[in-house]
């Protein structure tokens, strides 16, 4: 099976190259660099070609989004364009805030064993929100589908048909990379979950996040209403569209 690895590294975030050039060192897979996109090189109708304000999906998203969220989620999508491009079996794609811990190559062993081409492996960072049945096992290492994925980005083995039907079901987009592909039912990747947790999110060792940005006092407030309530929404659909 042809598979690499890619690091979604932003070129300014110069406090992470370091880290970057030895995490390369460090996987047990061919790896290279994909140059994220800067949110301060996007212009109006960079973001208008993309990103529509008026929720395009149910349950609607209650925030509009952040323009670090928009070269994310871009970002991303470039990192999935390559693995198409480079005609891989699969990619492991990664962000430049993570680090892995013993373990790893092993349970990343399994997730290449275990991949099909329509499926989307994650590497959480935690353990919480993810309830379902395990598809594979090697030892303490093993695959589970969850009923609702859970968020973040950090890390996901993605096969070849998977990264093609997410380019095809998010050239358009209305909500954060990871809630868009919460939503089974806007595309057909099945999505797994390694475990145990073997990688780790180091962002505040590295000069902190560059997605979130700075918040004002009310829209933290109106954040901490509003999410939950999306959440439970989102359950509950996905509970109802299977």
């Amino acid at each position: 099976m042809k598979v690499s690895a890619f690091i979604i590294h932003l070129k300014r975030a110069e406090k992470r190259g370091e880290h970057v050039q030895a995490l390369m060192q460090r996987l047990p897979i061919a790896s290279e660099i994909i140059d994220a996109v800067d949110a301060q090189q996007l212009g109006k109708s960079d973001i208008a070609a993309v990103y529509c304000r008026k929720s395009l999906h149910f349950p609607a998203y209650p925030f509009d989004l952040r323009i670090t969220e928009i070269a994310c989620f871009l970002s991303h999508r470039k990192a999935w364009q390559a693995i198409v491009d480079d005609n891989l079996d699969a990619g492991l794609v990664i962000e430049d805030d993570v680090d892995i811990d013993a373990g790893f190559a092993e349970q990343l062993k399994l997730a290449v064993e275990t991949i099909k081409p329509a499926d989307y492996i994650r590497f959480p960072r935690w353990p919480r929100g993810e309830v379902g049945g395990e598809i594979a096992r090697s030892g303490d290492m093993s695959i589970m589908q969850p009923k609702l994925p859970g968020l973040g980005m950090q890390m996901q083995l993605i096969g070849r048909d998977a990264a093609i039907a997410l380019l095809a079901a998010t050239e358009v987009f209305d909500r954060p990379v990871d809630t868009t592909l919460q939503m089974r039912w806007l595309h057909p990747v099945r999505m797994l979950s390694a475990r145990p947790i073997t990688i780790r999110e180091i962002d505040f060792n590295l000069g902190g996040t560059v997605v979130q940005g700075k918040k004002t006092l009310s829209d933290k407030l109106k954040r901490e209403v509003l999410r939950p309530y999306y959440r439970v929404l989102l359950f509950l659909y996905s509970k109802i569209r299977g």
